[in-house]
Order: C-alpha cells, then sequence, then structure tokens
C-alpha cells in the first residue's frame, strides 16, 4: 500500500495550470523543463516502497486505513521514535544530497506538528480543528506530497498587505458561504509546487489589525479550479546532460508563484478562518515550526557531508592533500560538519514531551539556523579556495569526448594523480553545479533564507534562549561578595 514512484507520476497528471515560457506547460511529467526532477521524486517513493526499507522508511498508523505510513507522518511519543524519524529523513535526503529543500518530507512535518497541537485549534474552533485533523489523516493514508506558501508577494515592502495598490495582490477571502472560503490574489513561493500533490496556505509573517481577509490557513489540490501556477526559469530545461549538469538537471525542484482567481475552497479544507492571533500560533503554539525546521536542518545535515566529500575529493583530485594549508582548510570543513551534526543530534536529546509527543529543543534548533545561515556561504568559498580554476577549466560538454581528437586533448589537458581524465571532468562538473552553476546560486540564495530573514532566526534564537539561567549564574557570583565585606575587611586588616 505504500506509494511508488510510478504512482506518484501518475498523480500529476492531473491537468495542473503550469505557466512556463509563456505559456502552458502540460504535463509536468513529460515537460523538459521538469521531467528529470519530477522522476527525482519518483525515485524517493520507490525507494521507501523497497520491501527491504519497510522498517526504515514507515510505521504503522496506529488509526491508519492503510496499515503502514510513511515516516514523515510519524508523531513520535518519546526520544526513540524522533531518532527513528530522523534516520529515515536522513535516508531519502541522501539520495538527493540535501539538494531538495522542499522534498515531501518537509511540509509533512509541518501538518504532522500542527496535528500534535491540535488542543490549540481545539480551543479556537472545533470545527475547523476537526478539519485539521482530518486533512492530516488524509493526507498521511495516501502519502500525499505536499508544498507551501506561507509568505506574500514583496511588492512594496513598506506597506502591509492591506496597503498594496491592489487588495488582493496578497491572497484572502474575496466571499464565504455555506460551501467554503472563496481565495483571490498571490502567495509565493510554491518550492517543489510543480511536481507536488497540493499546497497548504496560509501566512507566517506578522499580520496587522484590518488584515483579518489574510489571516487563513487551508489546502487545496495543485489543480483546484482556477489556481494558476507560475514558474520561474527551469535550470532544469537548459542542463540538457545529466554528465555536465549532474544536480540541475535531475533536482531542479522549481519555485513558483501562485495566483488563486477566485478558488473555491470547501470547509472541509479549512483550518483557520480569517483570525490573525490563530495564524501565528499554529506555528508557534504548536510543534509545527520546530518539526519544519528540525527537518530543514537533517537535510542541511546531509548537504553539509556532501560538500565537505566534494572539498577532500578537489584535494584528492588536484594532488593538494598533503599540504599544511590544504590541511587547516579541510580540518575547518569538517569541523563545521559536525557542528551541524551535532546540533541535529542536541536536538533531540534536549528535546521535551509537549501535548504526548515528543518535540526537539527549539532554542537548539534555532542556534542552528543562526549559525547555519551564515555557515553556507563560507563553505561554498572555502570549495572555490580549494578548487581555483578547476571549476572553470572543463571542456565545453559531453559532446567534446565524442571527437576523437578532442577526447585526446581532454585526457592530456585533464590530467590527475587520483582519477582518469574522464573522472575528473566528471567529478569538476559535478563540484561547479553544486557550487558555481546557477543552479548553485540559487542554492546559496535558498540557504539564506528558506527560515526567514537572519533577523528573524536570531529573534527566535532570542526568544526561546534560556536568559534567566545565565543572569541567574552571573547574579549568584556577584552575590558572592559585596562592597560592605570588603571595606569590612580592609578595616580589620588595618587595625
Amino acid at each position: 500500500m505504500i506509494k511508488t514512484g510510478s504512482q506518484h507520476l501518475a498523480t500529476l497528471k492531473d491537468r495542473r495550470q503550469v505557466f512556463i515560457n509563456g505559456e502552458l506547460s502540460g504535463d509536468v511529467t513529460e515537460h523538459p523543463a521538469f521531467r528529470r526532477s519530477v522522476a527525482s521524486i519518483g525515485t524517493l517513493y520507490d525507494f521507501q516502497s523497497r520491501p527491504e526499507n519497510s522498517e526504515l522508511m514507515t510505521f504503522e498508523a496506529p488509526d491508519g486505513a492503510r496499515g503502514r505510513a510513511n515516516r514523515i507522518w510519524q508523531l513520535p511519543r518519546n526520544y526513540q521514535e524522533l531518532v527513528e524519524r530522523r534516520r529515515a529523513l536522513e535516508a531519502w535526503t541522501e539520495l538527493h544530497g540535501g539538494f531538495l529543500g522542499r522534498a515531501p518530507d518537509h511540509v509533512a512535518s509541518c501538518i504532522s506538528g500542527m496535528f500534535m497541537g491540535l488542543d490549540v485549534f481545539e480551543a479556537h474552533d472545533p470545527a475547523r480543528a476537526g478539519a485539521l485533523a482530518d486533512y492530516y489523516r488524509f493526507a498521511r493514508d495516501n502519502d500525499l506530497y505536499l508544498t507551501y506558501v506561507i509568505i506574500n508577494p514583496q511588492a512594496d515592502r513598506s506597506k502591509p498587505a492591506s496597503e498594496q495598490a491592489d487588495p488582493f495582490l496578497t491572497a484572502g477571502v474575496v466571499d464565504e458561504d455555506g460551501e467554503g472560503l472563496t481565495i483571490r490574489g498571490a502567495k509565493m513561493l510554491a518550492t517543489g509546487g510543480i511536481m507536488a500533490n497540493e499546497v497548504f496556505v496560509t501566512s507566517i509573517q506578522p499580520l496587522r489589525a484590518g488584515e483579518e481577509r489574510y489571516a487563513v490557513s487551508f489546502a487545496v489540490p495543485m489543480n483546484a479550479k482556477g489556481l494558476k501556477i507560475l514558474s520561474r526559469k527551469s535550470y532544469e530545461e537548459s542542463a540538457t546532460s545529466v554528465f555536465d549538469n549532474p544536480l540541475a538537471s535531475r533536482f531542479d525542484e522549481n519555485d513558483a508563484v501562485l495566483y488563486f482567481d477566485d478558488v473555491k475552497v470547501p470547509w472541509h479544507r479549512v483550518f483557520i478562518n480569517q483570525d490573525i492571533a490563530m495564524c501565528q500560533k499554529q506555528f508557534h503554539a504548536t510543534p509545527a515550526h520546530v518539526y519544519q525546521n528540525y527537518q530543514s536542518q537533517i537535510r542541511l545535515m546531509v548537504k553539509m557531508r556532501l560538500l565537505v566529500g566534494i572539498a577532500r575529493r578537489i584535494a584528492e583530485t588536484n594532488g593538494t592533500v598533503g599540504f599544511p594549508q590544504v590541511n587547516e582548510m579541510l580540518g575547518s570543513l569538517a569541523a563545521q560538519n559536525t557542528m551541524v551534526d551535532a546540533l541535529v543530534h542536541a536536538m533531540e536529546v534536549k528535546g521535551r514531551m509537549q501535548g504526548g509527543y515528543f518535540v526537539p529543543d527549539s532554542h537548539t534548533l534555532y542556534s542552528a539556523q543562526v549559525l547555519t545561515q551564515e555557515l553556507y556561504a563560507r563553505v561554498l568559498l572555502a570549495l572555490r579556495e580549494l578548487a581555483g580554476g578547476g571549476l572553470i577549466m572543463l571542456p565545453s560538454s559531453v559532446r567534446d569526448f565524442a571527437n576523437p581528437e578532442l577526447r585526446s586533448l581532454i585526457e592530456k589537458t585533464q590530467q590527475s594523480p587520483a582519477a582518469s581524465s574522464e573522472g575528473r571532468v566528471k567529478f569538476f562538473k559535478f563540484a561547479w553545479d553544486a557550487v558555481g552553476s546557477e543552479f548553485a546560486s540559487r542554492h546559496a540564495q535558498y540557504e539564506m533564507f528558506y527560515a526567514g530573514a537572519t533577523f528573524v532566526t536570531k529573534g527566535h534564537s532570542f526568544r526561546t534562549f534560556d536568559w534567566d539561567r545565565c543572569t541567574g549564574l552571573l547574579d549568584r557570583m556577584l552575590d558572592g561578595y559585596s562592597l560592605a565585606d570588603e571595606l569590612a575587611g580592609a578595616a580589620s586588616l588595618a587595625a
């Protein structure tokens, strides 16, 4: 009953309205802008469906209609179950090296976290809480791939959503009746949306009084009537050769603006209806925000391993691995990789029970986000320094190897003490796609902002830190002596 890759691809043949290069894309599983990346998502589902991976990737859903379910929907009730869930996410991430930032495990972690905090929804509105509970089970039992759009179009950043020239630039409620809500306007960024089944729509950005129309939370299929998916430029479409662009050609998850052209959302898909405070509570009063970003740190942990592996291979390929200065740089990268790994494990060890569920430690999580937002760019710079011109001076394309004269010259000019000329070119093409290509540049931007601007993550770190423990220690140290005691002691000595 566990979904396979072919089954997932079949669900995408649903006439969703994807626009790219001025026209409708048609079948996204066949379009050259998306097909290889869509196929990569299929490999994730094939991996989970193999009998030998059943225990690693799935769990017995206690109230499920289909028996076992992917661990991305697991609700850990103790430390051990959290670790089991993380191992599944880690194994999945290794299939794409961390370059699918919004693979199916991300938004599933968010929705699962909201379900863990169902009491928060019930206190607000039992009917909406029921809709969320039903949706969690529906998404889990059908192994849905969800994306989300939780931020507003930038437009005039000096003005809130309600003061933009068009009050429905940002998606909001235009009508409400017995059937549900009608939504009009745009949201971003639907990373992975082109290959997802459904989209979770809400607002994580603070809203002001009077902006209730934007304070909604709901889910709809990607082929919902009136939903337009506006794709950015496809890096995959330009990466026609896997050998030349091994990452861009297979893991360009895409990002898209979603425009809701009077999309009807039935009540059983509405989790919050025009309540500003509840939009914030759904993330921060439940484990949702912690769980979705914990998944992101697991992904980054794996990605760091890959990048550090690239660093080591650069030194081996160039014959510089014995240089003291190279060892120093590799040692620094190794320490940074271990720091990320340790922070993920610390989130688990320091976790606590919340409403019957085991939740990773929030401050350790936000500390990791603050540090890794700044770390990623430094790691890329280190790889560039190690590689030098090796990242650039490569054959123009795989077709150069088909020309006997050029192949002979490549064999002479692409020498390495650790690899054949073909192996050297293959590796440096991979390294460039991870570090310097247009695809890599998008990832550098993504790692800087996927969790919000740096002031946002630092704000979370400030908010969740145990300041009392630190200032309490300071106060105890200060209380260990006083001016009066010092003067009395001095007088005694003088006497």
